[in-house]
């Protein structure tokens, strides 16, 4: 797979003393009182940010969340950031226009900076001004070592593939991963869902899901992943039981029920 990548741009020199725009992914969930329960993402975001610095950059970050160095709020008409320094920008979906993709807010963007900076996995799917609206505009856009590392993987995954291959997707949402799903149904032998979309499957193939997260409009396109898969003699497989509990709290009881046994006050928590 053909892409700039930042790794390469940093080994041959070109982002000394240039401003650089890192889109990072530091989506992290939190609790009630805001503290940081899993901080996997902001963690794999570090190597990108301390590669920038390391090759002499200004650097300017932004996420849909973030907090513990400078930052700045309002910054789509300027940023002050020295080479070997580092900013975190205010969450870019505070600025109208980022989830729509609008043009000319990417082109805010990328005046900021000499290059950009996609970094963050996580959001790759979505097509918004802070992710691929800005690298339309942008003087180099790049790939950073995450993102890369990402692309490489599904690469080999998908041209060279071991057989059986499954293929595991989870997420709160079918809607944002219909396309993948779809893809994903015409390429692999097994094609395992979790979290929301799990529950989306499951009422798909008529079975209780309780109060549990799911997406009852998409339950037609839930059931044409089924079919394509089945048509190909692959499969969703569903899990035979569930750990459900009343409420979603730390504190709450648990208790392993068989998948046809959910309760209308049950939530669905894991697999048994």
């Amino acid at each position: 797979m053909n892409f700039i990548r930042f790794t390469d741009l940093c080994a041959q020199g070109r982002v000394q003393d240039h401003r650089v725009f890192i889109r990072a992914d530091l989506n992290v969930p939190q609790d009630d009182e805001g503290h940081i329960t899993e901080d996997t993402r902001i963690r794999a975001s570090v190597p990108c940010i301390r590669m920038a610095l390391e090759a002499g950059a200004a650097v300017m970050v932004t996420s849909h969340l973030g907090r513990g160095v400078r930052l700045v709020s309002d910054w789509l008409d300027g940023v002050q950031v020295a080479p070997g320094q580092v900013v975190l920008l205010e969450n870019c979906r505070i600025h109208k226009g980022e989830k729509k993709n609008d043009p000319a807010l990417a082109q805010r963007m990328a005046k900021l900076c000499d290059i950009f900076v996609h970094d963050a996995f996580g959001t790759a799917h979505r097509a918004e001004a802070s992710t691929y609206g800005i690298a339309q505009f942008a003087p180099i856009a790049c790939a950073g070592p995450l993102l890369a590392a990402e692309m490489d993987a599904i690469s080999r995954a998908l041209s060279h593939p071991k057989r059986p291959l499954v293929a595991i997707v989870a997420g709160s949402k079918v809607s944002t991963k219909l396309t993948i799903l779809k893809s994903l149904a015409d390429k692999v032998d097994q094609l395992i869902v979790g979290g929301g979309i799990a529950n989306t499957f499951m009422l798909a193939a008529g079975l209780p899901i309780g109060k549990s997260l799911a997406e009852p409009d998409l339950l037609d396109a839930a059931r044409e992943v089924m079919a394509l898969m089945k048509a190909r003699g692959a499969a969703v497989p569903i899990p035979v039981d569930l750990v459900t509990a009343k409420t979603f709290k730390a504190d709450a009881t648990a208790q392993i029920k068989a998948v046809a046994d959910v309760a209308d006050d049950d939530l669905i928590l894991d697999i048994g």
